[in-house]
């Protein structure tokens, strides 16, 4: 790691959530906010019981001004700086809730559509899927195995795929709930 002004830095556990797995890393910055600007889908790790897990770990620590940024960073990196200028960028980052409307088109599935409410850390609280045949079937975390980021609040294209909470909030009442696996 290369440091500009360690005196104004603090450490902070970073974590990229790809759904079935994660890569961490010590990120050496002025603040938990210029992290999330500066790197696209990442988190800063708050939970003080997972960050004094991580403490023994020999992570990869990282200088957030670095010219060089250790493999999968740097991508991040490349993504969040091709958004920075963008109109709506950042503009829900500091939301706790935003509502979604995203349109699926799998090669194999039928194309759905999906109403997402999602918290301030990208992760779906409750999810609405709406088919092409009309009907509407409402999960929560519970129907889920697993519930990794699934929007990065800082990205501008979002702009274009928010609903308000009534829109939400009208289907989910409609919708029915999603039948569990057996």
């Amino acid at each position: 790691m290369t440091s500009t002004d360690s005196a104004d830095r603090r450490r902070f556990l970073v974590l990229h959530d790809y759904g079935m797995g994660g890569t961490w890393w010590w990120v050496h910055a002025r603040s938990a906010q210029q992290v999330l600007e500066t790197l696209a889908w990442v988190e800063v790790v708050t939970d003080l019981e997972t960050v004094a897990r991580f403490e023994d770990e020999e992570l990869e620590e990282v200088d957030i001004d670095a010219s060089l940024m250790p493999p999968g960073l740097e991508g991040l990196r490349a993504e969040r700086d091709a958004q920075r200028g963008r109109e709506g960028f950042g503009a829900r980052a500091d939301r706790d809730i935003v509502y979604l409307r995203r349109r699926w088109d799998e090669e194999d599935d039928e194309p759905v559509v999906y109403l997402m409410e999602v918290g301030s850390d990208g992760r779906r609280i409750r999810q609405v899927e709406l088919a092409e045949d009309g009907t509407a079937l409402r999960s929560g975390p519970d129907d889920w195995p697993f519930n990794p980021p699934i929007v990065d609040l800082f990205d501008p294209a979002l702009a274009g795929q928010e609903i308000s909470q009534r829109e939400f909030e009208d289907e989910w009442t409609r919708a029915h709930q999603v039948e569990p696996d057996m």
